[in-house]
């Protein structure tokens, strides 16, 4: 099922692979008790490497191929998504008005995003609050995984780069 599962501090992270197109087909969050999982190709190492890279360093960047997936609006989400730096945050709604679109599908193509930490849908939470993640809301896996994230590169903003 994945190509690479990894550790990382809110549980696993999943990595699926596309090998003969050479992209990176999937990156999906995965309760700890899930086993791990080593890369067994280069682009599965390579993304795994780059993921735990980020995870110990919120600055870090990514140079990844990415399956041309989505609707164009998802894409336009999804590049405005990643523009978004490390340690900041926008709203549904002020996303919405970035692309030419209603808060609530901003959410859906946040929520459908194959590639999180990679586009950083984390980044983009409610105008009330924290908002949901990966088309889950509430106190569960999902939300505590987004308000990780959240933290880790919150945390960084006060040191020097």
């Amino acid at each position: 099922m994945h190509d690479a599962v990894i550790d990382a501090p809110f549980g696993k992270v999943g990595i699926r692979v596309d090998e003969a197109a050479g992209v990176v087909s999937l990156i999906e969050y995965l309760p700890g008790e899930v086993a791990s999982v080593a890369p067994h190709c280069p682009l599965a190492d390579e993304a795994a490497r780059q993921i735990a890279h980020y995870l110990t360093s919120p600055r870090a960047t990514f140079d990844l191929p990415l399956a041309a997936v989505g609707t164009p609006f998802q894409r336009r989400v999804w590049e405005a998504m990643c523009a978004i730096p490390p340690g900041e945050t926008r709203t549904y709604g002020e996303l919405a008005r970035q692309v030419g679109g209603t808060p609530r599908a901003v959410g859906q193509a946040c929520g459908d995003n194959p590639f999180p930490i990679v586009i950083p849908c984390h980044r983009v939470v409610a105008a009330n609050g924290l908002g949901g993640f990966a088309h889950h809301a509430g106190d569960g896996f999902y939300p505590r995984v987004k308000r990780w994230l959240l933290d880790h590169e919150s945390a960084q903003q006060a040191l020097p780069l």
